[in-house]
């Protein structure tokens, strides 16, 4: 079997066993440490996942701080990186780049962590709302917020 087969493997008896520890903010901690120009100008600022184009040490950092906390699962930095919530920042162009960059940052922490320590460390890719609501402004429709990024 292949290691993805593995780790999906593990976290399904893990979490049938015993309750799996999941980092936490990203956003919180990167405005802690970040200056402007870690998220590449004023015009990105409030964009994490440009601080994972700009300085993914610091996106390294803050997974690094979780899994020495004790975190068994970390999540990509990927909460806005749809294209419509990319697109405030005139990103959408970059999405698929943007969420590799993520997966992969990610999984290297992970890696690490599943080798030094021997316990297996999973990732997550994180998704969250965006800044565009369809219910009630209309400010977006259901096919902008489901249509696969450009490229």
């Amino acid at each position: 079997m292949n290691q993805s087969v593995l780790r999906r493997q593990a976290l399904l008896d893990a979490l049938e066993s015993r309750i799996v520890v999941i980092d936490g903010s990203m956003g919180a901690l990167l405005q802690q440490r970040c200056t402007i120009e870690d998220y590449g100008g004023s015009q990105y600022e409030n964009s994490p996942e440009m601080v994972l184009m700009t300085r993914p040490d610091i996106i390294a950092g803050v997974h690094r701080s979780y899994l020495e906390a004790g975190a068994e699962i970390i999540e990509t930095d990927t909460f806005n990186a749809t294209p419509v919530g990319m697109a405030d920042f005139g990103l959408d162009g970059r999405v698929t780049e943007i969420n590799h960059a993520a997966a992969r940052v990610a999984r290297e922490l992970a890696d690490e962590f599943t080798t030094s320590t021997g316990k297996q460390r999973w990732v997550a890719g994180s998704m969250g709302p965006t800044t565009k609501s369809i219910s009630l402004t209309g400010g977006v429709t259901f096919t902008e917020l489901t249509s696969k990024p450009r490229r």
